[in-house]
């Protein structure tokens, strides 16, 4: 996988615990234009702590244009932003 470290649109559900669950995500490409992914499967999540920071991180797979492919998203707990991390 390919660190990509971009910043996403998520929509997700939260859990009465707090935790959050993917749904799908919005994402500017390079040229401009914008592409929507469904989150097929979540295959594992996990808490890290980064430079003080912590966050969730999920490893999904989608259906990208036509191909399986799996990937990182990053959720920060203190900022609530989502990140595409490695894909």
């Amino acid at each position: 996988m390919k660190i990509v470290a971009k910043s996403i649109e998520m929509v997700a559900w939260f859990s009465k615990d707090g935790i959050p669950h993917p749904v799908r995500f919005r994402i500017s490409n390079e040229d401009e234009t914008v592409s929507v992914i469904k989150v097929d499967k979540v295959i594992f999540r996990e808490k890290e702590k980064i430079a003080g920071n912590n966050m969730l991180v999920f490893r999904c797979q989608s259906r990208i244009y036509g191909e399986e492919k799996i990937y990182e998203i990053k959720y920060d707990i203190i900022t609530c932003k989502w990140i595409l991390f490695k894909i």
